[in-house]
């Protein structure tokens, strides 16, 4: 039954820790892992030169990129909450 039970026990931890990694939230990024989320977050853009710029500059500044390609701001509200001086998102 051990046999079992561990390796099903690890699996879960491993995917609790994944999901607090890539799912979002403040402050769940390094500064070194931007670029890789944002690559993710404009994979799907055709104004990708644009949206990795503001991307990068948001989750510099936030340390999070909401999952998915677009929506999921609410998952850093750091990063929805930043407006340009029009009153527009500043981040994708």
């Amino acid at each position: 039954m051990a046999k079992i039970v561990y390796p099903i026990l690890l699996i879960l931890a491993l995917a609790s820790v994944i999901q607090l990694v890539y799912a979002g939230g403040e402050r769940s990024l390094r500064p070194e892992e931007c670029g890789k989320a944002c690559e993710y977050r404009c994979s799907e853009t055709s104004h990708k030169k644009p949206c990795l710029f503001y991307c990068n500059k948001c989750c510099a500044t936030c340390l999070c990129v909401p999952s998915g390609t677009s929506g999921n701001k609410e998952e850093c509200p750091c990063y929805n909450n930043w407006k340009t001086q029009e009153g527009k998102p500043k981040c994708p």
